[in-house]
């Protein structure tokens, strides 16, 4: 009986050797079990005797039927910037550092692949918020995050002066570095880095992180996902921020200019392996569980 991941598309910087030699893995396996495969124009890696189509990779989310991720979160999140408006799944081979997003290890990735061609995986639906940029007179900037909203200063050595609502209620004034605006799969990112708290990521929440906030009592709040959430610069005529989406700009926030984050109703699937556990993974990439107060527990 086919499987339905007949089209694959493998995303990664081929430049990466580590990631070069996974592709050529996978795009060999992938050939064997009669896969059609995508691959972006550029990508220089031979692959001799697969049946495979170089096209541009904003095509993949109508090409393909799944789409393997090759190196950190960062080139997953490039993927589900792919396809967030498309019901393709994607699945993470780990070559980066951390792995949250991309856990499948270079060691078991053929063996994980064929679970996943069989049938044999879990799905993990996860959603994307929303941000815009309104400002008067011009276009209003928007993107979509699977991460975090991050609002940073433009320039250092100057603290960035702003104030938060939500659903319309003033919450705080802030002085610091910027916020993070971190969904629950998030939380195990930037906002990990400023003090934010680890959420399951089934959960319907999101976590506001001051940066480097200049008062001890500016502290993360986690609410509801999906509250409309606005940031306004205070009014100091040299203030001026920047707006990222998963760690891509998308342009700056200056005097008058609102930014509000949102639910954008749109999601994701990514796919894991047989065994797959939140906490497993949570203990292997923080190193929790390792010698003291008992040892390690069994598996």
């Amino acid at each position: 009986m086919p499987h339905p991941f007949q089209s694959v598309a493998l995303v990664g910087n081929a430049r990466d050797p580590r990631v070069a030699d996974c592709m050529q893995s996978l795009a060999a396996h992938l050939g064997e079990r009669g896969c059609n495969l995508l691959v972006e124009p550029e990508v220089a890696v031979p692959l001799e005797g697969v049946r495979i189509a170089r096209c541009p990779s904003d095509s993949f989310a109508e090409r393909a039927d799944l789409i393997v991720a090759i190196g950190g979160d960062g080139t997953l999140l490039y993927a589900v910037s792919l396809v967030a408006h498309r019901p393709v799944p994607l699945l993470g081979v780990n070559r980066g550092r951390l792995g949250f997003l991309t856990d499948v290890s270079p060691d078991s990735m053929l063996e994980d692949l064929d679970s996943v061609l069989e049938g044999h995986y879990t799905e993990d639906r996860r959603s994307l918020a929303a941000a815009r940029v309104e400002r008067a007179g011009a276009p209003t900037l928007r993107a979509l995050a699977l991460n975090d909203v991050v609002v940073n200063k433009w320039e250092t050595g100057h603290v960035l002066d702003f104030q938060t609502s939500i659903d319309g209620r003033f919450v705080n004034s802030h002085g610091g570095d910027g916020i993070v605006i971190a969904t629950a799969t998030g939380s195990t990112a930037y906002a990990l880095s400023c003090g934010g708290p680890i959420i399951e990521p089934d959960l319907d929440v999101w976590v506001l992180a001051p940066i480097s906030p200049h008062t001890l009592s500016d502290r993360p709040v986690v609410v509801r996902a999906g509250s409309r959430i606005e940031i306004r610069l205070t009014d100091r005529y040299d203030s001026r921020a920047q707006v990222s989406c998963d760690g891509r700009s998308i342009g700056d926030l200056r005097q008058g200019d609102r930014l509000f984050v949102e639910s954008s109703g749109a999601a994701v699937t990514l796919l894991h392996p047989p065994g797959y556990d939140y906490y497993r993974l949570l203990r292997s990439k923080l190193h929790w569980g390792r010698g003291g107060y008992g040892g390690e527990p069994r598996e």
